[in-house]
């Protein structure tokens, strides 16, 4: 080898030095960035004319696991999913309330029960009679409140979907951005990590609202498909279309188009194509389970409603006459059922506040004159009719067979909580699979120690490539003093 070929051998050597140290100092500043992945640079010989002349970095790769990353974007989906669900069923499970508690749905007619039966021991005492109305009052007020709580969490994520498809719009525009800025920075021999890691970065925040398959495209560009079919990007970005409602409310569906649905480039779509992320999960809540939890919760309040609007109960009630609870006041009607928990009210015709006889409820609510103070024959009766045994006349799926008020409720406490331990099973499994996926790609990230280790080898191959010039300019010295 002559002196001028060693001589560009240790500058090659030593130019290829800086360059890496250049990566592991990159590396090791950008350890705790979000969206980071460690850069590894190649480094290949320079051959001249059949002989080697020296190194140079080649490249610097990106060293990230597409088989991996594509499983953390899939647990992250599940996992978004199930924690949504999971939130859904825990708010209506407290606005249901602990069957232990005096102030949960169940607690409400076991205080109701046990009114009744005070005021059918003392018939002439206001007190007992006043206490009837307070929990009778209390116990429709409960209806309200979860039917409130399940129509809120309806309107949440109705709110929600329209605020991810805002975010995933944005998001897929910026993957096409970053694909044509990726392709013009390759094609001109730039590098393209940086922008690779912010596209990235990007898809993770896609993958959790939709779950997504990543497809390499030439130039350094992806296509982003939904794990069901639909094309998100591919060469150009696509836009979802959706339309919030604001308000939500029991009568509110997309059948009848009280509450938006969801388009993809114009064309109206169902949410199976995007199953699976925390978007679906929203329109399962709005469109699914939050109108099951209601028909169930009105199930309950029409079996209160129609014991209590019997004439053979109380035989002061002529026909179309409302019971002591009401819908809004009026009699209930069989056809008017979607949405009864929010609307039940008592009647006011034992109102004391609205110029209503509390005794009303003693001699009968449709009674023109007062009776006996010792009559406790209806307080017995409508005790009776809260604990007959009866089958829901709607028929709710989670009460199957004959109960009594106090046995629809506590099934459909049941029926919220078992569905809860599920959701939150799934919750729990989706965490862990994550974490352990999380963890995994972790171990492909920055190592400091490692970095530091390698700053130290490249220290030495530095110098170790000085001393060759060193070395050579002394020889050259030496030939320039002869």
């Amino acid at each position: 080898m002559s002196l001028s070929s060693a001589m560009l051998s240790a500058v090659s050597g030593l130019a290829t030095a800086s360059r890496l140290a250049g990566v592991a100092s990159n590396n090791i500043a950008n350890a705790e960035t979000p969206g980071y992945v460690r850069r590894a640079a190649d480094v290949t010989s320079i051959v001249l004319d059949g002989a080697g002349t020296g190194v140079t970095v080649s490249g610097i790769r990106r060293e990230a696991s597409p088989l991996l990353l594509a499983e953390r974007r899939e647990s992250e989906a599940s996992a978004a999913a199930a924690d949504t669900t999971q939130d859904f069923l825990v708010s209506v499970e407290e606005a249901l309330g602990d069957a232990d508690s005096e102030d949960s749905l169940v607690g409400r007619i076991a205080a109701f029960e046990s009114a009744l039966i005070s005021a059918a021991s003392r018939p002439e005492s206001q007190s007992q009679l006043l206490s009837v109305w307070t929990v009778a009052s209390a116990l429709a007020g409960q209806l309200n409140d979860v039917s409130a709580a399940v129509q809120s969490s309806r309107a949440q994520a109705d709110a929600e979907i329209s605020a991810q498809v805002t975010s995933l719009n944005d998001a897929l525009a910026q993957v096409a951005s970053l694909n044509d800025r990726i392709r013009v920075a390759k094609a001109s021999g730039a590098d393209a990590n940086d922008l690779i890691d912010l596209r990235q970065k990007t898809v993770n925040g896609i993958s959790a609202i939709i779950p997504v398959r990543e497809y390499a495209r030439d130039g350094g560009e992806i296509a982003l498909f939904s794990t069901r079919g639909a094309v998100l990007v591919d060469g150009r970005a696509s836009v979802f279309g959706f339309a919030a409602a604001g308000a939500v409310t029991s009568d509110q569906t997309v059948e009848n188009g009280g509450l938006g649905g969801l388009s993809l480039n114009g064309r109206a779509i169902g949410t199976g194509l995007i199953a699976g992320g925390s978007l679906a999960a929203n329109f399962a809540i709005r469109d699914e389970l939050g109108p099951q939890m209601q028909a169930n919760l009105d199930a309950v309040a029409r079996s209160l409603v129609e014991r209590f609007q019997d004439a053979d109960v109380d035989a002061t009630l002529g026909p179309g006459d409302a019971g002591l609870f009401t819908d809004s006041g009026a009699a209930f009607a069989p056809a008017n059922e979607s949405g009864l928990a929010g609307r039940i009210a008592l009647n006011s015709a034992a109102d004391p506040a609205a110029g209503g006889l509390l005794t009303r409820l003693r001699d009968g609510l449709g009674a023109a004159a007062l009776g006996e103070a010792g009559e406790s024959s209806l307080l017995i009766r409508l005790k009776e009719a809260l604990t007959q045994a009866t089958v829901a006349a709607s028929g709710a799926s989670f009460a199957t067979g004959q109960h009594s008020l106090s046995g629809f409720a506590s099934a459909l406490v049941s029926d919220v909580a078992t569905r809860r331990i599920d959701a939150q099973a799934h919750a729990s499994f989706s965490a862990a699979r994550l974490t352990a996926v999380t963890e995994q790609e972790a171990a492909l990230g920055v190592d400091t120690d490692a970095e530091l280790q390698d700053l130290m080898q490249i220290e030495k191959s530095y110098a170790a490539n000085a001393r060759v010039l060193q070395v050579l300019d002394q020889m050259l010295q030496t030939v320039m003093e002869i």
